[in-house]
């Protein structure tokens, strides 16, 4: 319930601070007094967008907080989902508005989006007002009705999870086509690139051992004739290194018998020796093998290039670019082949949601159809006493072809005044008043089926008087037996029925006007409710009308 409501500086408010009672309360006032602005700040902390003209002029911040009492309501998952404080017992809406045009939004003191403080709100409190009764011909808000009444929360919860699992499959399935497509397009140009790239028999390292060879083989005779120089320096009988070597190894040999340091020279002479005589007899076979082979000059550099034109073409400059481009290929050619399996396993599990969808749906329709025909006989009953005795009601329920967001059903309420009036859709026949007390009857049976917060009914009374006004203040009275109920009123009828009274005025000061809003007490119940009947000059006569209205509604 709403605790209490604190305004500073909003339009014509300069201070406001107000607790408010459980049960049934009104609020009167004079034509211009200010009630919309008091709604207007409520709807503001509840989350409605800010305009920085709503701030009383010459003031540079205005501050609307709400206090409630959310104990019954069975919020604490939405105060965990969002990470905030959660009090039952001081539930603090605020919002500030600045000058400059800064909004900020805070839940027990914690700052939030206004999503987030909307979301909650929602919650909290239902306006209705006239503008609301436009809901009456929505048709979501038509099947919303009956769904509360048929108890459906969990059943829809569970028919909108599977609809959303219809939805992504079939986004899925269409994405996964337009892939085959698309890839069934491109098969042959893919298949021929791979073709080519696998028939290279490309092999990492290949260029680099191929330019060796080509290197070696167009310079085979440089090579061959530069290996015998060299051999021939080594172990030439005139001036070669080998055989001088053996003589100096056969010198200090000799000198070992008188000179001990001769032996290790010898040793280092000999292992020389031996090693340059290695060498010698490795480059001589060298020299042997090098052949100029045209032949295979030319198989290398056909081969060479092969490859400097498959790495041209495909715009990369290394084999192992190449490798990577034909595995790439070989995948698409692989995934080409899979996409038959995803589609078919898609298309499956499609069928499989379509059909729980369709279960579903045939569920839902069939309780809807059973609350739909006890709604009307109810609201009929509800209704007629309101000036409405031959009024007509029926619910329309159009099959869809598809399941749809909310089900497989279309809702149309149909509505007749007269007994000999056609039926006709609620929103294009009925007058204002005649949907102010639908409307009316409405929430109070769906009071009956759910846990409505604090109702603030705004002037739904307009149109209507006498009997019908006191049978509506009644209706209103029984909800409030349930919860915190509120109606913005200019019937005396309907504001002697509340428990509590409240009073909005504006009070004329010397350099401004202000509006004010203050809980009445019992004698000043009386006037008020007097004025409401005979204007604003008082009689005696209309105080004791009021009494005895008070003393009938007591």
């Amino acid at each position: 319930m709403l605790h209490s409501l604190y305004i500073k500086n909003f339009v014509l408010i300069d201070h406001l601070d107000i607790c408010f009672d459980r049960g049934f309360s009104v609020i009167t006032g004079e034509t211009g007094a200010g009630k919309s602005i008091i709604l207007g700040a409520l709807a503001l902390v509840l989350g409605q967008r800010a305009d920085s003209k709503s701030i009383l002029s010459g003031s540079d911040k205005c501050v609307i907080e709400a206090t409630f009492n959310i104990a019954s309501y069975h919020l604490e998952p939405f105060f965990e989902a969002h990470e905030l404080e959660y009090d039952a017992e001081n539930c603090i809406l605020r919002r500030e508005l600045h000058a400059s045009g800064k909004s900020r939004a805070f839940v027990n003191d914690s700052p939030v989006s206004l999503a987030v403080v909307r979301a909650l709100g929602e919650r909290l409190i239902d306006i209705h007002s006239q503008h609301q009764n436009l809901l009456l011909g929505d048709n979501r808000f038509q099947l919303r009705v009956i769904d509360v009444m048929a108890g459906n929360d969990a059943l829809l919860a569970t028919y909108q999870k599977e609809y959303a699992r219809l939805q992504s499959l079939r986004k899925t399935l269409r994405s996964l086509q337009e892939q085959e497509e698309r890839a069934r397009q491109e098969e042959d140009y893919v298949r021929f690139q791979w073709e080519q790239l696998s028939d290279a028999a490309l092999r990492d390292g290949e260029m680099e051992e191929l330019e060796q060879e080509q290197q070696a083989l167009s310079h085979a005779e440089e090579i061959k004739g530069g290996l015998y120089r060299v051999s021939g320096q080594l172990d030439s009988d005139e001036g070669g290194v080998l055989p001088a070597l053996k003589n100096a190894l056969s010198t200090v040999s000799a000198l070992e018998r008188y000179w001990a340091q001769a032996g290790e020279m010898s040793e280092r002479l000999r292992s020389a020796y031996i090693d340059l005589g290695d060498l010698s007899s490795e480059i001589g076979r060298s020299a042997e093998e090098v052949e100029y082979s045209p032949e295979r000059l030319a198989q290398v550099e056909n081969r060479l290039d092969q490859l400097y034109s498959l790495q041209q073409k495909h715009h990369v400059s290394t084999v192992a670019e190449l490798i990577e481009l034909r595995d790439r290929y070989e995948e698409q050619l692989r995934t080409l082949s899979s996409y038959e399996e995803q589609i078919a396993a898609t298309e499956q599990e499609l069928t499989e949601t379509h059909a729980r969808c369709l279960s579903l749906g045939k569920e839902l329709t069939e309780r809807r159809m059973k609350a739909a025909e006890q709604m009307a006989a109810e609201l009929i009953r509800r209704v007629r006493p309101l000036g409405m005795p031959h009024i007509r009601f029926e619910v329309e329920r159009v099959a869809k072809e598809e399941p749809g967001s909310d089900g497989m059903d279309d809702i149309c309420y149909l509505f007749a005044a007269n007994k000999q009036g056609t039926l006709q859709p609620v929103a294009q026949t009925a007058s204002g008043g005649e949907i102010s007390r639908l409307m009316l009857c409405l929430k109070a049976m769906i009071a009956g089926f759910t846990a409505l917060p604090t109702l603030i009914f705004d002037e739904v009374d307009t149109g209507v008087s006498g009997d019908i006004a006191d049978k509506m203040g009644d209706i209103m009275c029984s909800l409030g037996e349930k919860r915190q109920v509120f109606a913005i009123t200019h019937l005396p009828q309907i504001a002697a029925k509340g428990s509590a009274h409240y009073f909005v005025y504006k009070e004329d000061l010397p350099d401004r006007t202000h509006t004010r809003l203050r809980a009445l007490a019992t004698t000043e119940r009386v006037d008020e409710i007097a004025r409401m009947l005979s204007g604003s000059t008082l009689t005696e006569a209309s105080r004791t009308n009021a009494r005895e209205l008070l003393g009938v509604a007591e």
